[in-house]
């Protein structure tokens, strides 16, 4: 029996191919995890109905840049594969890229910062103006809030001071009263910027070496979907700077206010 036979066979018995699905949480889940979900989506969806932005937004992991293998396959001609080096190891002349990625959910539209630093809370926030200033405020030219959905951990983590105070400083620039939620731990998968936007770039890079910079960057622009997804990216070449701290001045001075439902998830940062 050839392996076409058998395919049809267990095709006509309801079996179909499947990726590996990480759905499996290690430990109990948080016992507010659902209705933190449940927070999110009726503030996104109060925030769309009045014409206000929500973004969600991450870092994705980061990529070695050279002549190394990228998971999955292109197509090419018969018997002719793309030759890549025969092992992982980082060049340090060409270092690594920290795409930083800004979905927003009003409009299917992708942006990402592709920083060749480190991913810190500076950084993120960088990220965050870098879309507004090229995206958001001719998006939304009468906005005056903006509504950020983000893990609860790395540099744009519930309980990371930097964080806060970049974002207290984004909000002094803009005059934007920024409103932030955070999905409880072990749930980033969730969080929509993972499977409406990275989960893309991923397939449309496969096979595709990371050779230099631009070609990442070139690589993200032309993500598209069948369902209207675009995507803008830019290069930052700033030198962020690891473990930098906030004095307990600065943060006192930030005007942060906690939210109900879980005040550590919630809150809102308004400009001084």
């Amino acid at each position: 029996m050839s392996y076409v036979t058998v395919a049809q066979i267990l095709k006509s018995m309801g079996y179909s191919k499947h990726a590996n699905q990480k759905m499996l949480q290690i430990g109990k889940p948080h016992p507010d995890r659902n209705a933190q979900f449940e927070h999110i989506n009726k503030t996104a969806s109060k925030y769309i109905a009045a014409g206000d932005p929500v973004i969600s937004v991450d870092a994705k992991k980061r990529e070695n840049i050279g002549n190394f293998k990228n998971n999955g396959r292109e197509y090419r001609k018969i018997k002719d594969p793309r030759k890549v080096l025969d092992h992982d190891f980082p060049i340090k002349e060409l270092g690594k890229i920290s795409p930083y990625g800004v979905y927003n959910l009003n409009n299917n539209t992708g942006f990402v910062n592709v920083g060749v630093s480190h991913d810190t809370s500076e950084f993120a926030v960088e990220s965050i103006s870098r879309w507004w200033e090229t995206v958001g405020k001719h998006t939304f030219p009468a906005g005056k809030r903006i509504y950020i959905n983000c893990d609860s951990g790395g540099s744009n983590g519930c309980k990371n001071r930097m964080w806060k105070y970049q974002l207290q400083q984004f909000s002094d620039r803009t005059g934007l009263k920024i409103e932030v939620s955070h999905f409880p731990p072990g749930t980033s998968k969730w969080n929509k910027v993972e499977h409406r936007l990275f989960c893309y770039i991923s397939k449309n890079w496969q096979g595709k070496p990371l050779v230099d910079v631009q070609t990442a960057v070139d690589l993200i622009v032309s993500t598209r979907t069948t369902k209207g997804l675009t995507v803008i990216c830019v290069r930052d070449d700033t030198e962020y700077q690891l473990a930098k701290k906030v004095s307990d001045e600065e943060f006192k001075a930030i005007k942060i206010y906690n939210m109900k439902p879980f005040e550590s998830w919630n809150y809102k940062i308004l400009p001084r």
